[in-house]
């Protein structure tokens, strides 16, 4: 091979192409360098603290000053404009949407009020707001216990910490009112040191440990979906428990397993009852929101796909990789969400779960219009005569029925997350409502009645509200009257108190 001086010499033009060839390559590689040097000084900058706080820092804006992509997308979830076909993260008036569920809670808190949940930014205005838990006009006064504020905010962890977990849970809802302020946030979910995902809510490690499980040695894979665990999950208010007797502990049902029989298994060995019917007298069972049960019992647990993989995907943005703290339906974001493993299209990938959710919900109404019948049919076994003897296996039935009805409604995105489990929980749930329905018969044979029970008219939730005696212009007032006068109260202790706090800068 000839120096390359001589094939120069001999034809300069390729001389020429080599200087342009090079001079490119530097270009190209002075470019590559000054963008790795830019993401290093970016990426050191991003994950520079500045400002130092502890682990109970409840304020969000705080937390944010280190992490600001994570918490201006947080604060997306304000965003109330996205509506699916049956949720979304748009407020709806369910009791309006669905009258019956007036007549299957009768008797209980959320027969006067039920929203579709807004996006965790309103997790305190809408707790507050609710009809659930009325207009107290003191810290004593109210219908719900101190423990419903459990899941709604940063400050929970830190009273815990302050005054020890039985504590908080003891007293009245508008006890700890002025306390519990900041939504849900940072330090919900992390560890103000690493940044690690970490567990703040006692209930769910002692879940685990009952169970004979370390919640320490789950993975990191594992903990992006158990730290939403902590609250989208079945949970009741043990009044039992060993060390807190009369207290409304929070505890997780699960001893037992954490399938729909094993749960319901749990509650009927220590005969509790969250509330009596109003109608049928039946001792019910309200579920909470058994999205992480349900979630285990679906392909994309199996598969090994967390709630934040689907919920809250990475994203990035300035050369920063990141998780998108924008919690919301992935129906909103299919792009980031579904079809990072999918690669059917944005339309296809909705109609199918528009298809499950409505093949499930036909079946979930039917459920819901025979356990009407089943409360307004028991009432007249009662009005007839009928003895607590008899009414005992009834009752019963209808308990476990409305369980399964109650599972399968409660448990958000359940449709979707485990169709087939779901499918099968409101399907046993039809069998024992027509089982009551049909014991109920013999008792009307017994009694002497022939006729039919006359399905109420509940076509809006008004009538049904009417129907099962609730009065709801007085819950009204109240509430408007505990708004205007002690809210006020709530927010000033807040500002006074959180103006103490310390923070580094």
């Amino acid at each position: 091979m000839k120096p390359i001086h001589e094939s120069v010499g001999k034809k300069p033009m390729l001389g020429w192409l080599i200087f342009l060839v090079t001079l490119v390559v530097v270009f190209l590689l002075g470019l590559l360098a000054s963008s790795i040097m830019e993401r290093r000084a970016e990426s050191v900058y991003a994950y520079t603290p500045q400002v130092e706080h502890g682990q109970w820092e409840p304020r969000n804006e705080v937390w944010g000053e280190n992490f600001p992509r994570e918490f201006q997308s947080y604060y997306k979830t304000a965003d109330t404009i996205f509506r699916s076909k049956y949720n979304g993260n748009a407020m709806i008036d369910m009791l309006e949407v669905d009258p019956r569920l007036v007549v299957l809670w009768a008797g209980y808190g959320f027969s006067k009020d039920y929203n579709q949940g807004r996006g965790h930014y309103y997790a305190v205005e809408d707790i507050r707001n609710t009809l659930r838990t009325g207009g107290p006009k003191n810290e004593n006064d109210g219908p719900m216990p101190n423990t419903c504020w459990t899941c709604k905010s940063p400050d929970v962890p830190r009273l815990m910490n302050e005054i020890g977990v039985a504590e908080f849970y003891k007293g009245k809802w508008a006890g700890k009112g002025h306390e519990v302020v900041n939504p849900i946030g940072c330090a919900d979910c992390h560890d103000a040191e690493t940044m690690n995902l970490r567990i703040s809510r006692p209930a769910l490690i002692e879940a685990f440990e009952r169970q004979g499980k370390d919640i320490n040695k789950a993975s990191h894979q594992e903990m992006r979906s158990l730290v939403c665990a902590q609250c989208h999950v079945e949970y009741y208010f043990n009044k039992k428990r060993t060390g807190a007797e009369g207290v409304p502990y929070l505890t997780f049902p699960w001893d037992k397993g954490m399938d729909v029989e094993a749960m319901e298994e749990y509650y009927d060995e220590i005969d509790f009852k969250d509330w009596t019917h109003a109608l049928s007298k039946a001792p019910m069972l309200k579920a909470q929101h058994p999205g992480y049960e349900v979630y285990l019992k679906g392909i994309h647990a199996d598969r090994g796909v967390s709630c934040a993989d689907c919920h809250m995907p990475y994203k990035s943005e300035g050369g920063q990789k990141f998780t998108d703290h924008h919690i919301q339906s992935p129906l909103n974001n299919v792009a980031n969400s579904c079809q990072v493993c999918h690669r059917q299209e944005t339309d296809n990938l909705i109609k199918n779960v528009y298809t499950r959710q409505d093949q499930i919900i036909e079946n979930r109404d039917k459920l819901e219009e025979l356990l009407v019948r089943a409360h307004v049919e028991a009432k007249k076994a009662w009005d007839l005569g009928a003895t607590e003897e008899e009414m005992k296996p009834v009752l019963k039935m209808i308990r476990h029925a409305q369980w399964r009805w109650d599972y399968a409604a409660a448990s958000h995105g359940g449709s979707f997350h485990a169709p087939t489990e779901i499918g099968r929980v409101i399907t046993t749930g039809v069998e024992r409502a027509q089982e009551a329905r049909i014991a109920l018969v013999r008792i009307f044979h017994k009694y002497g009645f022939e006729g039919e029970v006359p399905y109420p008219d509940i076509a809006t939730k008004a009538k049904a509200q009417e129907f099962i005696g609730l009065p709801i212009d007085k819950l009204k007032k109240d509430k408007e009257e505990f708004k205007k006068n002690i809210l006020p109260q709530w927010d000033k202790k807040a500002k006074e108190r959180e103006a103490t706090y310390q923070v580094k800068m």
